[in-house]
């Protein structure tokens, strides 16, 4: 099978491509910067133009592409670079796709679709949008993705991503760095819900979506038993074989700091995978999972 990926060097695009092409699949990547580091063929886009090669033979687009949600202060300019890099870069896609092979669309979000803070409220692939940022950004990156789908009449899946635990990129490293140096702590009140998954896992259901036709719609892709922010910080401590003594870092001085983008820290967010999957998820439980990332690469 032949996939092209936008989004292709961020956390899961990276991992996602090592499978694709480990299982005899070849891969297309987007990119603005050609970087000879992948085993991917590279093909340059950027806000306006795309090499048209890229689309040969293609029969999956895995659409990952997408300013970083917590990177930069949330100003109003930011805003919209977070939203048009998810939905102007696939309306472009659209208008510049050439040839009939492509089959389906994996598409990429996050359970900020259902709001940045939901407190104790369980949320599932039925459960009702937020109001806030982060759910109207991802209902704007999700209704393109389903236009896409609907002009070309292929196949669609929404893959709702939580947060993604790596040992090198994403949340896990910057989590873990001060209880290493014995100055980590829970955040806010620390009894903000935390909805997780194993890079291996939301790789998995990227992979399984992109090879099984009968996968489609939404899936949330988190580990079935999310947890609380204090427990987080104790269970990676203990694995990390270090003490926490610091209080909790105070909510107002994250908010002060980092104003309306606070959400993304603060937040609680309880999101359960009810969809049937013809496969299972591998690290179920965070203990599982904390002592697979954390022990293997030898980061304590």
């Amino acid at each position: 099978m032949k996939v092209l990926i936008t989004g292709g060097s961020g956390l899961i695009g990276k991992s996602l491509t090592k499978r694709l092409i480990s299982e005899g699949h070849q891969v297309n990547i987007l990119t603005r910067k050609i970087t000879h580091k992948t085993a991917a063929k590279e093909f340059l886009w950027d806000n306006k133009t795309i090499d048209i090669h890229a689309f040969e033979g293609v029969e999956v687009l895995v659409h990952l592409a997408g300013a970083g949600i917590a990177d930069k202060k949330w100003t109003h300019e930011r805003k919209k670079e977070i939203i048009d890099s998810r939905v102007k870069s696939l309306e472009l896609i659209s208008e510049k796709l050439t040839g009939s092979s492509l089959k389906a669309i994996v598409g990429g979000s996050a359970i900020g679709y259902y709001g940045g803070d939901t407190g104790e409220t369980e949320n599932d692939e039925k459960s009702q949008n937020g109001s806030d940022f982060m759910a109207e950004c991802c209902i704007k990156w999700e209704k393109a993705e389903e236009d896409f789908a609907q002009k070309l009449n292929i196949r669609l899946v929404k893959i709702r991503t939580g947060v993604v635990l790596d040992p090198e990129d994403g949340a896990l490293p910057k989590i873990i760095l001060p209880i290493k140096y014995y100055a980590g702590s829970p955040i806010g009140s620390g009894k903000q819900w935390m909805s997780w998954i194993h890079i291996y896992d939301i790789v998995e259901i990227f992979y399984q979506s992109i090879i099984n036709e009968n996968i489609s719609g939404i899936i949330n892709g988190v580990a079935p038993n999310p947890v609380r922010n204090k427990n987080f910080t104790k269970l990676a401590a203990e694995i990390l074989n270090r003490k926490i003594f610091l209080p909790n870092v105070p909510a107002f001085v994250l908010q002060m700091i980092l104003g309306e983008m606070s959400v993304v820290v603060l937040g609680s967010s309880r999101v359960h995978n009810k969809k049937t999957l013809p496969f299972s998820i591998k690290y179920e439980y965070l203990e599982d999972a904390l002592k697979d990332l954390l022990t293997k690469k030898n980061i304590s």
